[in-house]
């Protein structure tokens, strides 16, 4: 934490966050030892168990109203407290489920056990989203133990589903439109671009995806007696794969960019100012050279340019050795990233036209829609909440924050702009290269002190910028 913070937040309030930090750093190691995987059927106590400790925390930390909710799969809790008529209400969103840990063989140490190395915590969840989401409990805690009330109106929403694509949130913010209503939503999920400077995000991109199969002949057939003579769906799903770009990098699929906003002269100046170098990128993820959409830098192209990406291509016979096989039929998964205005199913439809038009001779196509699907999301660069948390991050760290885009896709935030009418900032304190979903997933501890006086801060920043805003 800089020297030089100007924090908002009552002195009395960071000094009992400091006095109590040991504590809730244990009540957070007691969370993530809760194997919380919401992906394997086999843990669904352990996530019921989770909901519960969460429910319990904040229950613990103030006069809240907390509920447990059932859903079709796993538990959404909520804790709301109105009591600051006329202040702004702000809903605090997280998940405290976590990926499966496997391969269980590349963890240092066990991965349901939270180990401390060189100022990390080590374990599944630790990073996403667990440390990120427990911060804002023990804050709202630290403010009721000392002024006794909140500068503002706070709801909490902690869901279990995150990682499985959250299906039941949609359903479960619709049927509690009015417990959840709130002028901003915090996102506690999410992550910093880099370890060494604060960043929050503008922008995530959305998300189509398909499957496809082209099947010619009934049954796999000997190349010698066939080849020649019939169509080769690998043949047929190379050539499709193929037209869906140009030369120049840009996606073929017509209509595919009829949607798409052009970037401002701001935000590409803004992005070029960024300490970032493509030869620091190859060699960080060890390949050759960039490539991508022409006329566009490499972070304008990952954060906001839309992109159609093949995903798996397979077929025929891919064990050692030789067959000489004529195979029935071929497969491709293909995925778009998305940007503000494109409806997923429209370009999911124009995708499918697109293999239709273009389909070889000889063979037939069948489409399995994927509703793996995400609408983009973008905040304006003037929302005052979004200002706030730039305040925020920059009277903590005593440096001015980057505003960037995030390549991948957040559905909750195009669920609670479309059901709600509420926009999403984002205020995580985990970082990128934290090794989430991956073996030996890590959270840097000093974060978890910076990320409880940024969010006291944030707290009394937000009722004068939203006033204002």
């Amino acid at each position: 934490m800089s020297a030089e913070a100007a924090t908002v937040a009552p002195a009395e309030v960071l000094a009992d966050l400091a006095a109590h930090h040991d504590a809730d750093l244990a009540a957070l190691f007691d969370l993530i030892r809760v194997p919380s995987v919401s992906a394997d059927p086999r843990h669904a106590a352990d996530v019921r168990r989770a909901a519960d400790f969460v429910a319990d925390r904040l229950r613990a930390a103030g006069p809240l109203d907390v509920q447990v909710h059932e859903t079709a799969r796993h538990p959404v809790v909520t804790a709301t407290w109105r009591g600051a008529p006329g202040a702004p209400t702000v809903l605090v969103y997280g998940h405290y489920d976590v990926q499966p840990p496997e391969p269980l063989e590349r963890w240092t140490s066990p991965p349901f056990e939270p180990t401390v190395r060189d100022g990390r915590v080590y374990a599944r969840g630790a990073s996403d989203d667990k440390s990120p989401m427990f911060v804002p409990i023990g804050v709202v805690a630290a403010y009721f133990r000392t002024v006794g009330r909140l500068p503002l109106n706070v709801v909490f929403l902690y869901e279990g589903e995150e990682e499985i694509g959250s299906p039941s949130l949609a359903p479960f913010v619709v049927a509690q439109r009015e417990r959840l209503r709130a002028d901003l939503v915090v996102s506690a999920d999410g992550g910093m671009w880099r370890a060494d400077h604060p960043t929050t995000m503008i922008s995530t991109r959305g998300l189509a995806a398909l499957e496809f199969t082209v099947r010619a002949a009934a049954k796999d057939l000997h190349s010698g007696r066939h080849g020649g003579g019939l169509a080769n769906p690998l043949h047929a799903v190379a050539e499709l794969v193929a037209s869906l770009h140009d030369r120049d990098g840009r996606v073929a699929v017509e209509g595919f960019y009829d949607d798409v906003r052009p970037l401002s002269d701001a935000l590409r100046a803004a992005t070029r100012a960024l300490p970032f170098g493509d030869a620091g990128y190859l060699a960080e993820v060890g390949a050759l050279e960039t490539y991508g959409e022409a006329g566009y830098s490499t972070l304008e192209r990952q954060w906001y340019r839309p992109t159609l990406e093949l995903n798996g291509m397979w077929g025929g016979y891919t064990g050692e050795g030789s067959k000489t096989v004529l195979p029935s039929e071929a497969h491709a998964k293909v995925t778009c990233r998305l940007v503000a205005d494109q409806d997923p199913h429209d370009v999911r439809a124009k995708l499918e036209r697109h293999l239709t038009t273009h389909l070889p001779a000889g063979v037939a196509l069948e489409v399995q829609p994927n509703d793996h699907g995400a609408f983009a999301y973008r905040i304006a660069e003037d929302h005052p909440g979004l200002q706030a948390v730039v305040g925020s991050l920059r009277a903590v760290y005593g440096v001015e924050p980057w505003v960037i885009g995030m390549g991948g896709s957040v559905p909750i935030c195009a669920t609670f702009q479309r059901h709600l009418g509420m926009d999403t900032v984002f205020f995580s304190f985990a970082v990128g290269d934290e090794d989430i979903h991956a073996p030996n997933e890590f959270f840097r501890l000093h974060r978890f002190a910076e990320g409880r006086a940024a969010w006291a801060d944030l707290f009394a920043r937000l009722p004068e910028a939203m006033a204002d805003g």
